[in-house]
């Protein structure tokens, strides 16, 4: 086996969870070998280097075997090398801790995850500056 197609060997190797969306991701311009994105039916050997954009970061791996059967994740290490950046993983990071959830608009209520994550970032200690949001009038004077 000297080549093999890409959308069975990104599923094969677990990149993606279905070759159905592998084959999307190809359609929809994702998957880049060479900065040139590429169709589901091209055929990739051993040495291509795969660029694949989830966003929003794009990983690269490097293809150390080719095979068309789903494999254990275990075994996964025999067929690819990660080869991504580190700044890719600090973009990923950084989006991680700056706490934004991207919620498309009608995507309904937050969950009970988000709620308490958001009470989490915007609870009380948080909000501590040392003012009191109390204030005191004086006693108003009656009239007569």
């Amino acid at each position: 086996m000297n080549e093999v197609r890409i959308d069975k060997w990104m599923w094969a190797t677990r990149i993606f969870k279905t070759r159905t969306i592998a084959a999307e991701a190809c359609k929809k311009g994702r998957i880049m070998i060479g900065g040139v994105t590429i169709k589901p039916s091209r055929m990739i050997k051993v040495g291509d280097v795969i660029q694949v954009r989830k966003p929003p970061i794009t990983f690269s791996f490097k293809v150390i075997g080719l095979i068309e059967n789903r494999v254990g994740a275990k075994l996964v290490p025999n067929y690819m090398e990660n080869v991504t950046p580190p700044d890719q993983y600090e973009i990923l990071e950084m989006n991680r801790i700056s706490g934004f959830v991207n919620r498309t608009k009608g995507l309904g209520r937050p969950t009970k995850k988000d709620r308490r994550e958001l009470e989490q970032f915007t609870g009380p200690e948080h909000m501590d500056d040392g003012f009191d949001f109390e204030f005191d009038f004086g006693e108003e004077e009656e009239e007569e």
